[in-house]
């Protein structure tokens, strides 16, 4: 009998039971339901990528017809690499998807993030109008049908800087869905948080933006030649004189919108190097701060 009892404990329902999981068996469970976010950043401020600040993927291009570029490599500063397939961006381009990276910042990586077509304008300082409406989904078309390879520092994204997106046309609601890859390129000391009143400020002016972003991703800016800066930005103009003119008026664009807000800029041009001097925010203070290894 004592056996039989045995027997019937061990059996549920003619079955055997089942053996508990173990702790190490559940681990992976519990990575793969890890939550990938991206850094918070203030409501003041955009987080962008290093990388995408200081070369000429996000170009300071004039409006009108885009080419199409197939794996091309894209003008960066040293130690990052970029290549790109799709029509090219420019800095309107940047606003949408700073915007979107913006929203999608308060949830998972990989989420959808839903939005009205009237509040992504709004976020964007834009009027809700039927004109805006379609840029803004011209934008949106043209972040998801890309390809882009960005290598910055210990690691590399290969992928589109939008992953999904659809809407809904009679609500007007955007569904768009992050690649939760590109928490990659947000590593420490990795991205810039933009302060978006001064963007805004230069609305229209993608050479001042181009400008104002590029000297925001560094602490301490160094020395640049004007034709490597007109590089980066993306510049297509050929005319070096008049590409030289436009920089200076960007550049005191950016002073001008700066001052406005009590964040003193300057630059100084001797030669052909452009000197700027800019306060660092506070986590470039920090960085500043650390001390250095020396070299041997």
């Amino acid at each position: 009998m004592d056996k039989l009892k045995r027997m019937q404990e061990r059996n549920v329902g003619g079955k055997e039971k089942e053996a508990e999981p173990s702790a190490s068996a559940a681990e992976p469970v519990q990575q793969l339901a890890q939550v990938i976010r991206l850094p918070l950043w203030g409501e003041a401020m955009r987080g962008v990528p290093n990388g995408l600040l200081r070369s000429a993927l996000f170009g300071a291009i004039a409006k009108g017809k885009r080419r199409f570029m197939k794996d091309e490599q894209i003008a960066a500063v040293e130690g990052v690499e970029i290549s790109y397939t799709g029509e090219r961006l420019d800095q309107g381009d940047l606003d949408v998807w700073e915007s979107v990276l913006h929203l999608a910042r308060s949830q998972s990586l990989g989420d959808e993030c839903r939005v009205t077509s009237y509040a992504l304008l709004k976020l964007m300082g834009k009027t809700d109008s039927g004109k805006n409406r379609a840029t803004l989904r011209t934008r949106i078309i043209r972040l998801r049908a890309n390809a882009v390879t960005i290598k910055q520092g210990r690691y590399s994204y290969i992928g589109g800087l939008v992953d999904e997106a659809y809407k809904d046309e009679e609500t007007q609601v955007w569904v768009i869905v992050l690649n939760p890859k590109l928490h990659a390129l947000y590593a420490t000391d990795q991205f810039t948080q933009v302060d978006w009143s001064v963007r805004q400020a230069l609305d229209g002016k993608p050479l001042a933006q181009w400008l104002h972003s590029f000297y925001a991703s560094h602490a301490k800016p160094y020395p640049m030649r004007i034709e490597t800066l007109l590089q980066l930005s993306g510049s297509e103009n050929s005319e070096l004189r008049s590409s030289r003119q436009k920089l200076r008026k960007a550049l005191d664009a950016v002073i001008d919108a700066c001052e406005a807000l009590g964040q003193p800029f300057s630059y100084a041009v001797q030669g052909d190097l452009v000197h700027v001097e800019r306060v660092p925010s506070g986590s470039q203070q920090k960085h500043l701060a650390r001390p250095r290894k020396p070299r041997i």
